[in-house]
């Protein structure tokens, strides 16, 4: 995930961006029966790669997490004074730990489609939006096109990007509105 012009901001709107950002990701694996201390986390100031462990409920996470995760964030904004907006890109695939971080094709697919145009463009284009999801070719076929999560594939629109030399796909969610309705969000106390 990767929080939109967050160079932008300055120190102390960085610092309570990635403080927000890190208790709402928390949060939302809380409610959505996930736990956090079962991830690798590779912070990035302005965003986080995650890998899950290889038991995880990976349509859950799709259909479950990523909307709480866009409801949550919507409530945030209403009391915050700087908004924030985000990517979210998810994949699923192997890899290895290496000495500086995951090393395999998965970390890439899932940074590739983080950083790409059209997705950044269909967050810009999208202002009442706080969070795009893009989710893999590969994601997309066995979990969402095959009707394993609660996203309707009808609600997502085909990327494909080439990004040096290398050709990504994926699929970006489209729906005007996340799926399940729910009780407002509230951030637990820092501390």
């Amino acid at each position: 995930m990767d929080l939109e012009r967050y160079s932008q901001l300055d120190a102390q709107q960085q610092l309570a961006a990635q403080t927000d950002l890190r208790r709402l990701l928390d949060a939302c694996a809380r409610r959505t029966g996930l736990r956090t201390s079962d991830w690798y986390r590779q912070p990035g100031g302005d965003g986080e790669l995650v890998v899950m462990p290889v038991d995880v409920d990976v349509p859950h996470v799709v259909g479950v997490f990523a909307c709480d995760l866009e409801c949550a964030l919507a409530d945030l904004n209403r009391h915050r004074p700087t908004r924030l907006r985000m990517r979210l890109a998810l994949h699923h695939g192997t890899l290895i730990e290496g000495p500086l971080g995951p090393a395999g094709d998965a970390p890439v697919v899932v940074s590739r489609l983080l950083d790409a145009a059209p997705l950044r463009d269909h967050l810009t284009e999208h202002r009442d939006r706080d969070l795009v999801l893009v989710v893999s070719d590969t994601l997309y076929q066995d979990v969402v096109g095959s009707g394993f999560c609660a996203l309707d594939p009808a609600d997502f629109i085909r990327l494909e990007v080439v990004i040096k030399g290398r050709p990504y796909s994926g699929h970006i969610h489209h729906a005007e509105s996340v799926p399940p309705k729910r009780r407002p969000f509230s951030l637990p106390a820092a501390g």
